[in-house]
């Protein structure tokens, strides 16, 4: 019985709680639940937070030459034609292979940074990357079909960085 006695003084017997401390008790486990709540709710946020801030960091990243690029366009451009003007008049000297070996590096340079041209030549009009400046009618062709580049377009990555204006094929 002396082991009995000695298990039983060790347990305190169950305490009576009075109205108003128990109110007290539920109020501050309330308390403690809207804590506990906002806790969490704050780190679903600040985990969201960083999730889009990185999203974000990359979109700035991908298309971040972009605005440089299509300021470079014009450039590009201007060596395309003089290209195109000394060979349609039979000029194949080292100068022209010079300003056509720039304008290769300058295109190589603009790829490596996601910058692409628009393969327009013969395909069917697409407004998306297509702005039509003229169209011609032409019996051997299907109608809507990119005759002519008028000026080149250009990809920034999957976005339309300059559409392609070209002349486009209608029913003759």
């Amino acid at each position: 019985m002396s082991d009995e006695a000695d298990v039983n003084a060790d347990v305190a017997p169950p305490r009576v709680f009075v109205p108003e401390e128990l109110a007290k008790l539920q109020k501050l486990a309330a308390e403690r639940d809207q804590f506990e709540d906002l806790v969490k709710r704050t780190q679903a946020e600040f985990v969201n937070y960083q999730k889009r801030s990185q999203r974000e960091r990359e979109m700035d990243r991908k298309y971040a030459f972009g605005p440089l690029a299509l300021d470079l366009l014009p450039i590009l451009d201007n060596l395309d034609r003089a290209v195109a003007a000394a060979r349609k008049a039979g000029d194949e000297s080292a100068l022209v292979q010079g300003v056509a070996m720039v304008q290769t590096q300058f295109l190589e340079l603009l790829k490596r940074h996601g910058i692409t041209r628009i393969d327009a030549h013969d395909k069917p009009f697409d407004p998306n990357v297509h702005e039509a400046v003229m169209q011609q009618p032409v019996e051997s062709v299907e109608p809507n079909l990119v005759l002519q580049v008028v000026e080149q377009g250009f990809m920034n990555q999957d976005r339309v960085l300059r559409p392609a204006k070209v002349i486009v094929s209608t029913r003759g």
